[in-house]
């Protein structure tokens, strides 16, 4: 574990950015996104979806980005409690992976340098 609490699991493809281990998907969304530095984009939409989310019961976040043919396949959500409201939750998790000014954010914050 980082010292800001966060867990960070780097494979050869992808990563994935955790407060909890082992990682769990109690609720998710998926979107692709054009080539950016995995890291900062897992960090970006951690944020972001924390922020959105914080008022629900048990949730934890889990953000884990794949390295795909045509760019990055984000797949965002985490745990919750037993018994939280996981389809309102996913629904919001979606509209914030698709909402055009958190992805120009995230992807100006992400964007790759020239060396790569």
């Amino acid at each position: 574990m980082a010292r800001t609490g966060w867990h960070i699991l780097r494979e050869a493809d992808a990563l994935t950015l955790a407060r909890h281990l082992p990682t769990r998907f109690d609720l998710c969304a998926r979107a692709s996104f054009p080539p950016a530095r995995k890291g900062r984009l897992a960090q970006q939409i951690r944020q972001d979806m924390w922020r959105a989310l914080r008022g629900l019961r048990g949730f934890s976040p889990v953000v884990r980005v794949d390295q795909t043919a045509t760019g990055l396949r984000v797949t965002a959500g985490g745990r919750v409690a037993p018994g939280a409201a996981s389809a309102p939750a996913e629904a919001r998790i979606a509209a914030l992976l698709n909402n055009p000014a958190h992805r120009a954010r995230w992807l100006a914050h992400a964007r790759l340098t020239e060396a790569g």
